[in-house]
């Protein structure tokens, strides 16, 4: 079963968040990267939107969320784009409960 998230008591509407909602000019100013960093971030296969159409990029809230680990990486440690790569890749061999801690 899915997680389902809210949006909010005035329109109660139930979003997946893994849904493929926000284009890349959205999530741009949500996450404050700019969009030729976030092709290539998708071009490394850092974070993958879902492609509608042969252009168009639709990212969902759980990419956000990491596009916002990456900012913060990327920001705030000064890590560039190979490494953020090495680290989320690291991440993920670990397991979900040595990520958690």
């Amino acid at each position: 079963m899915k997680k389902r998230v809210k949006t909010s008591k005035f329109f109660p509407v139930d979003i997946d968040p893994q849904a493929p909602l926000f284009v890349i000019s959205i999530v741009s100013e949500i996450v404050h990267i700019p969009i030729w960093t976030l092709r290539k971030l998708d071009r490394m296969g850092i974070v993958k939107p879902k492609r509608i159409g042969k252009k168009t990029r639709c990212y969902s809230h759980v990419q956000i969320k990491q596009l916002s680990y990456v900012y913060y990486l990327m920001e705030e440690k000064n890590v560039n784009i190979s490494g953020i790569k090495m680290i989320l890749e690291m991440g993920n061999k670990q397991g979900p409960e040595i990520r958690a801690a």
